[in-house]
């Protein structure tokens, strides 16, 4: 910053909420409107897997057009190969927010990855890591499998292992890791919510049915777009041995029906079923945050709504 009161610089935007609740198209509406009656406004992406490139159909990246002219950050910057590290993230995104901002533009953060939006949001560290430690567990993965890992976590910080997937080896590794460096329950290393910026938090909420419904269509429309063949050509460039990209939901499933694993009719059922599961838990991320407005995906006012709550936090900001 640069010496000005906080207040003198605009509050940042984060549009929130389930995969397939219309987020993108709201953060893109918002920075419109915003940049027509200020100073400017940007989107910066908060979604983890649209940071990869190539990642485009399987992700529902909005393309240049649907991004009508609003400059987008964050996105298509890491290979698929890399692993994804939110500390980086963190650094990233603050950099862009703090950019904008001191310019004067209102920072429009959108994604549902819940970690990435508090990463950038609050004030929030992250404990290192110890590559001895790491490998150790990662080997311990490897040999076993992630259920005893799972276990392990269950035991040592229960609310950890009941917002971790039993499946999710990459993120059991990391926090039994950071109990195991810290002494204390990985949870522990989440303060409670408190803010790094003026910041008004905005979430799409859609019925349960009605995004269920949604997710089936949103992942026909992604196999018609011609997501097997973007898998396919992802695998050439390493996908596969992506530790990060190689889970992203759709991802993770073609590549198991281009190994013969099973069917392609099963790998679009699965690649449903996850992501309606992968909906449940953004949900209950973000419904414990206290500080999230929730509007209604189809209310006609959605917009107006949504702007009322940004000038409500552009007042506060500035005689704050």
């Amino acid at each position: 910053m640069d010496g000005r009161q906080d207040g003198a610089y605009p509050p940042v935007i984060a549009v929130v909420g389930a995969t397939a609740a219309g987020k993108s198209d709201l953060a893109v509406e918002l920075a419109l409107r915003l940049g027509a009656a200020s100073g400017g406004a940007e989107v910066v992406n908060a979604d983890s897997m649209q940071l990869y490139r190539g990642m485009d159909i399987g992700t529902a990246k909005l393309t240049p057009q649907e991004r009508r002219g609003v400059v987008h950050h964050l996105l298509d910057i890491w290979d698929v190969t890399r692993t994804a590290n939110v500390a980086e993230y963190q650094e990233l995104a603050r950099a862009r927010i703090d950019g904008l901002r001191r310019r004067g533009a209102a920072p429009v953060l959108v994604g549902g990855s819940g970690l990435y939006v508090r990463a950038a949001l609050d004030e929030l560290d992250f404990p290192g890591t110890d590559p001895a430690v790491r490998a150790r567990l990662e080997a311990e993965l490897a040999e076993r499998g992630p259920a005893p890992l799972h276990e392990r976590l269950a035991e040592r910080d229960p609310r950890a292992a009941g917002a971790i997937l039993p499946g999710n080896g990459r993120r059991i590794v990391r926090a039994l890791e950071v109990i195991e460096l810290t002494g204390r329950p990985f949870t522990a290393t989440l303060p409670e919510h408190t803010s790094r910026y003026p910041c008004v938090q905005i979430g799409v909420h859609v019925p349960r049915p009605r995004l269920d419904a949604r997710i089936e269509d949103r992942v026909d429309r992604m196999w018609r777009a011609g997501l097997v063949e973007e898998v396919r050509a992802l695998r050439a460039q390493g996908l596969a041995e992506g530790r990060t990209a190689s889970r992203a939901l759709g991802y993770a499933q073609v590549l198991r029906f281009l190994a013969g694993e099973y069917d392609e009719e099963a790998a679009r059922a699965e690649t449903v079923r996850a992501t309606r599961r992968f909906a449940r838990r953004q949900e209950s991320w973000f419904r414990r945050d206290p500080r999230v407005h929730w509007l209604d995906h189809d209310d006609p006012e959605l917009v107006e709504r949504a702007l009322e709550l940004v000038r409500t936090a552009q007042a506060a900001a500035r005689t704050g």
